[in-house]
Parts: C-alpha cells; sequence; structure tokens
C-alpha cells in the first residue's frame, strides 16, 4: 500500500469512528484506539505535505495560528424565523396558511439555543462555515468549525447534490458549559452567563485549538439549494441523515392543530431533561410547493415559525431610571436594576418603553419589579410587587427636558413616545444620524464603524453626513488608533459610495417613516429625489405604502432649510439622487394590471411578479375593477375568485400568462429585486429574490 493510500485509508476510518461517536452515540472503537490511529495519519501527514486536505480528520484538533474573519455573502439569505409566544396565536397562524392551501402537513423541531450557521458542501466535502451574519453576508469561521466532530468533513454515500447548503445551529452542550466555567473559575477568569454567549464566543476565537478544546456540538435542520433529492422537507432531512449529518431524532410530522400542540406541551416539560439549551419549538410546512405558495414577508418565510416558551420572570428591585435618545430624537427610559439571574443571564437593565408605560404600571425607584426576558434582548419590566412598595415611594415624574441638549421636550399627536426636537443640537441624534447613514443597507461606507464616527465629530472633522464627502485623508491619518492605509481605506470607501443607488440614500437620509422598503416604494414611483421633494402631500400617497403618516414627515423634512443645504452638498459630491432607467424584457403588458392567487407549477409567485414587472405590467395586492387579469394557480383563493367573476376579470393560467409574454420569461439582471405589495415592513431586510425556484429554507 503507497503512502497516499494509508492516508486516504486511515482518513476514512477515523471518520467513520467520529461519525459513529458523535452522531449516532455509538463507539465503534476505545478513546485510546482512536487518538493511536489519529497520531498515526497525523504523522503521515506531516512528513508527506504534498497530501494535505483541509477535511482530514487532523482539522479536528484546531491550530494555534491565529485566524481573522472574512465576510461572505451568503449563496441563498439567511433568513430569520416569525416568533409567536401563545398557542391562539400558533393556531391564527395555521388558519392563515390553511385558508390560502387547505389542510397541510407541518414538521416540528427542537429549536436549539446557541448560534445559527451554514455549511456550504462540494462534490460531499465541506467548503465552508459562514455565521448568519446580517442574513445576507456572515463570517467565514471554516477552521473553526471544522474542529466540530459532529459536522462531517466529507459525506456518506454519492447521492447529494453536487452544491448545496445545509443550515443548523452551533451550542454548547450543559457538560461542556460547566466544565468550561469551571476552568474559568479556577483561572480567575469571568465566566459565561449561559451556553449559548458560550457558544457564540467560541466560535468566534480567533485560534481553531481553543475551539477543539471547547467541547461544542452541531445539529442540523434545514437544506438549501436548487437541485435537492426530495420535494419534501422531512425527506430532505431523512437524507441529510444517510450523508451524515447530525438531525435531531426529536422532530415529528404533525398533520392537525392537535398534533402539533401535544408535541409543544410535551416538550415544554420533558426539555428540561435535555442534555442542551433548547428555548421553543420550530413549526414548518412540510411540502416545498406549499411553501412556495406561502412565500415570504419581507423579513421572514410565511411558511415557518417559532413557537417561544413562556418567559422566565424574575424579581428585583429598580435603582433608578436612565433616559436614552435616538438618532430620531425619541427618548427611551431605561430601569437600572439590581443584578438578578434570568434564563440563564445576569439581568441589570431592563426597557420600560415610553411614558405611557410607566404611568401604566405607577413605577417608582426603590420598587420591587417583576422582570421578563420573553423574546426581547433587553428584559421588560411587567409588573410590581404592591406589597414590597416602601411607605415614603414618591410617583414618578417622567424628564421635560432631553436629558443630552436639555431642549424642551414635544410629543407629537399620535406617537407614544415623547421626543428631543433639536435633531441638529443634540449629540446622540447627530451621530445616530450619520451612523445610520454609513450602515451597510444604506451608503455601505465599510470602513467607517461608530466610534470612528465619534472620533471625526469630537475632532471637528464631522457634523453631518454632507461632511464625509469634505474630509481628507491626511485629516484623518494624525488621528488616534487610526494612520494612513486607515485613513485610505475610509476615503476610498467614501468614494465608493458615490455609486450607491438611489433608493438606498433616499433610505440613508434618516427621513422619519422612512425605511428600507418604503425609500424603494418612493424611488420607483418618483424616479428622483426632486420629484419627491416638489410632491404634495397627495401626490406622495399615491407612491405604494405611502400614508398620510409617512407623507407628512417627507414634507416635513424637505421644509427644514439646513436638510435642504445637506442635500446640496451631496449633489455637488455627486451622490445618486435619480433612478437608473431599468431594463426591462419588453412592454409587453404595457397598461396592464396583475393578481395573483395559488401555486404554480413552474414559477414561484414572486417569480411571476418580477416576470410581470419586467414586461411593463403593474402587480396589484387585491382584485378590484382596475385589474386587468386574475393570474390564477392550484388551490386559488376564493374570495379572489369570487371577486374576479363578479366584477367580470378574465381569469387566465400560468401557460396562457407566458404566452403573453412570448419568450421574454427570462428575468433582466436589473430586474431581479422583487418587493411583493402588503409584504413588507418598515426598517427590515427585504429577502433577496432569485431567477430560479429554490427548494428548501433561505434561513
Amino acid at each position: 500500500m503507497t503512502i497516499e493510500q494509508q492516508i486516504n485509508e486511515l482518513r476514512r476510518t477515523l471518520n467513520l469512528y467520529n461519525y459513529k461517536y458523535y452522531v449516532e452515540n455509538n463507539p465503534a472503537v476505545s478513546d485510546f484506539e482512536f487518538d493511536t490511529l489519529l497520531r498515526q495519519l497525523q504523522e503521515l501527514e506531516a512528513a508527506n505535505p504534498q497530501f494535505a486536505d483541509p477535511n482530514s480528520p487532523t482539522a479536528r484538533v484546531g491550530s494555534d495560528l491565529t485566524s481573522e474573519f472574512q465576510s461572505v455573502e451568503h449563496t441563498f439569505p439567511m433568513l430569520s424565523l416569525s416568533n409567536t409566544y401563545s398557542l391562539e396565536e400558533l393556531g391564527e397562524w395555521i388558519d392563515r396558511n390553511e385558508k390560502e392551501v387547505g389542510q397541510t402537513e407541518y414538521v416540528c423541531e427542537l429549536k436549539f439555543d446557541g448560534t445559527a450557521i451554514s455549511l456550504t458542501y462540494e462534490n460531499g466535502r465541506l467548503l465552508r462555515a459562514v455565521t448568519r451574519g446580517d442574513g445576507s453576508r456572515g463570517d467565514d469561521v471554516t477552521a473553526n468549525v471544522r474542529t466540530i466532530r459532529s459536522v462531517p468533513l466529507v459525506l456518506n454515500g454519492d447521492d447529494y447534490p453536487d452544491f448545496f447548503e445545509i443550515r443548523g445551529e452551533i451550542f454548547m452542550p450543559y457538560s461542556s458549559f460547566e466544565r468550561l466555567n469551571a476552568e474559568r473559575a479556577e483561572a480567575g477568569e469571568q465566566l459565561f452567563a449561559n451556553p449559548r454567549n458560550a457558544a457564540a464566543g467560541t466560535l468566534k476565537q480567533q485560534q481553531s485549538q481553543v475551539v477543539a478544546r471547547r467541547g461544542l456540538d452541531c445539529t442540523l435542520y434545514q437544506l438549501a439549494g436548487n437541485k435537492l433529492p426530495c420535494d419534501t422537507h422531512s425527506g430532505n432531512l431523512d437524507a441529510a441523515r444517510r450523508w451524515g449529518f447530525k438531525i435531531s431524532e426529536h422532530t415529528a410530522i404533525c398533520s392537525s392543530r392537535e398534533e402539533i400542540f401535544n408535541y409543544i406541551n410535551y416538550w415544554d416539560v420533558e426539555r428540561k431533561r435535555l442534555p442542551f439549551p433548547t428555548d421553543g419549538i420550530v413549526i414548518k410546512v412540510n411540502r416545498d410547493s406549499v411553501r412556495r405558495t406561502l412565500g415570504y414577508t419581507s423579513k421572514a418565510p410565511k411558511w415557518a415559525v417559532a413557537y417561544k416558551f413562556k418567559a422566565e420572570q424574575a424579581t428585583t428591585r429598580l435603582l433608578s431610571i436612565d433616559y436614552q435618545v435616538g438618532r430620531t430624537g425619541a427618548i427611551t427610559p431605561v430601569a437600572n436594576l439590581e443584578p438578578v439571574q434570568l434564563a440563564g443571564t445576569t439581568v441589570k437593565r431592563a426597557t420600560l418603553h415610553n411614558a405611557d408605560q410607566i404611568e401604566l404600571l405607577d413605577i417608582r425607584i426603590g420598587d420591587m419589579v417583576y422582570v421578563e426576558k420573553g423574546g426581547e434582548i433587553i428584559p421588560k419590566i411587567t409588573g410590581i410587587d404592591l406589597s414590597a412598595r416602601q411607605a415614603d415611594s414618591q410617583p414618578l415624574e417622567y424628564i421635560t427636558h432631553c436629558p443630552e441638549c436639555g431642549a424642551t421636550l414635544v410629543r407629537y399627536e399620535g406617537e407614544a413616545k415623547h421626543y428631543c426636537p433639536n435633531q441638529n443640537g443634540c449629540r446622540p441624534q447627530i451621530l445616530g444620524r450619520i451612523v445610520h447613514f454609513i450602515r451597510r443597507k444604506a451608503m455601505n461606507i465599510e470602513s467607517l464603524g461608530e466610534e470612528t464616527v465619534e472620533l471625526l465629530f469630537a475632532n471637528n472633522l464631522l457634523h453631518n453626513i454632507a461632511d464625509l464627502y469634505d474630509i481628507k485623508a491626511e485629516q484623518i491619518a494624525t488621528l488616534p488608533r487610526l494612520g494612513e492605509k486607515s485613513a485610505e481605506n475610509i476615503i476610498q470607501s467614501i468614494n465608493n459610495s458615490r455609486q450607491v443607488p438611489f433608493h438606498r440614500v433616499l433610505f440613508a437620509l434618516g427621513i422619519r417613516f422612512v425605511g428600507e422598503t418604503t425609500a424603494k416604494y418612493l424611488a420607483e414611483h418618483f424616479r428622483s429625489l426632486d420629484a419627491i421633494q416638489s410632491a404634495s402631500r397627495e401626490e406622495l400617497t399615491e407612491a405604494e405604502e405611502v400614508g398620510e403618516k409617512i407623507a407628512d414627515a417627507i414634507i416635513e423634512y424637505f421644509a427644514d432649510e439646513r436638510n435642504q443645504q445637506i442635500i446640496g452638498r451631496l449633489r455637488e459630491a455627486g451622490l445618486q439622487l435619480t433612478a437608473k432607467e431599468r431594463t426591462k424584457a419588453s412592454n409587453a403588458l404595457e397598461g396592464l394590471t396583475f393578481v395573483i392567487s395559488g401555486s404554480f407549477a413552474n414559477h414561484s409567485r414572486d417569480e411571476l411578479k418580477a416576470l410581470i414587472d419586467a414586461n411593463g405590467g403593474k402587480n396589484l395586492a387585491a382584485v378590484s375593477a382596475n385589474t386587468s387579469y386574475l393570474l390564477a394557480g392550484d388551490k386559488i383563493g376564493p374570495a379572489k375568485l369570487q371577486k374576479a367573476n363578479k366584477l367580470g376579470i378574465k381569469i387566465i393560467s400560468e401557460d396562457e400568462f407566458i404566452a403573453m409574454i412570448g419568450s421574454n420569461d427570462t428575468l433582466p439582471t436589473s430586474t431581479v429585486e422583487v418587493v411583493a405589495p402588503n409584504e413588507v415592513k418598515e426598517e427590515e431586510p427585504t429577502p433577496q429574490s432569485t431567477p430560479q425556484p429554490i427548494q428548501g429554507s433561505l434561513f
């Protein structure tokens, strides 16, 4: 046997033993035998570097070399899930689904409490591992993930797709967490608050050797790709299990809400016996064709939801209240508490939302308060223990002046929050608007961060967003923590931002209530900043998703002379204040309007909407007298069908629609960004669209 053959045989054997131990929980050899074989392989690889392989079992040991994480774009968007906290809400979600698609099958899974990961495999070998990040881009942590022994480096069998992603959760079992904290306590180091924080912190370690020692685990729960083996989620999970992935054994197929509720009630009790942390149940539609029919909101799939177990509650004392100022001037009261353990974390602060909430609770300094974590990052105060109230306590008086600049606070009609009106003289608002402007989904000035913005502000180089385009590299290079190279990178990023498209510039301006999606609609409707600025209130409300409240905020923004001056400087700096002409496949549908309902054999609904737009037509959310055609698939919504018949709207099939546009059934690259009417939320990311239907989840 040649050296290369010996190495390959050892790798195959060790991969098999690793799978049996960490995935099947069925050890085939002793630890001593495994370690002996691993040392043999390490010695052979060291002596024969020409046979190096990044997916060798020796990668499990990790390296002591320091690595920097590169930002990587997800091939398929990694979306989040909508949350529900009651069985009643969950029942309403099921009702909405079945009203649209009829009775369907669901898969219920435990919701692991760790950090999300996306693994990419090419030709059966691990190519890269990427964190969720912002859903579009994440950090490449491949070297660290290779040390997790439940992650297969090379797949079993030969029926897997050539290229696919599999999503899951990296978590820290309680045994690893307890051992790690014991070691840190002995070394006099700060303890991790909970297994989730420990898992996230470990995954971002710069040395994979450290990761290898900490005992992370990984379970996988969703495939993403264009050529998956099955048209059901459960079938794809079964295939992934055959290929060597660790798939939860507690997954169940449910055909009714009673079965779903029984699964939830069972695990709400039994989860406390599990050797790893969970915080809820994920319920997903099983069949891919039904998923495509249900589609997505701007943030999450409609065909999946996370049911979160009831929040834990703790009691502690309210010590004081801070008032924070946001970029729009909104004042948020935050309670400072005596530290208390809650859901595995030490809680010291909690949100109080607004003056109405404080008045409703009749909360007072010194009160014993009930605190819940729920699904929020910052815990919230839900009640007061009046029996423990001090005799000399006094009702709380909400502040009347901005804690930062001293301006008298205002409360706009219909608003729950108080606002500081001094937007051009209040430091947090100024900094907040600049930080918003440089965000990736806005101007994407990636070399600038919040700390650098504050540094430039403190050194009188930056007072508003227009100042960014006047800064010189030599002014930056002499500042603390910077230098010539950093200065050059910052200036280059600022220069690159001049090419950012108009709708993102509009979002970046920070106009109240104009989120990312509304900015897209405004840019699409008016095509230039000048047109938006000169539009009347009535004309503004003609744009999709723009109501009177948003229209008034836009008019108020442009009425401010200081904003006009900033826009003038941005125009001189060369920013894109006009939308580029869209490339259309044809004008075949010019002047026609369409409503889409049902599921289709060859296209998703989002793809059909994009084809309508690309060929000059317009999508409508509901059937009306202005509708030209109802594009109907299987299981069409009965209400839409009834209204179309009543109004005499022509109903066409998928094939008839494709015939209308002839050969123009391919989307131009400049029209693939789809925003579906009535499926958007302000200030939230819109899922990427793709010219081809994608099987599996995109989160």
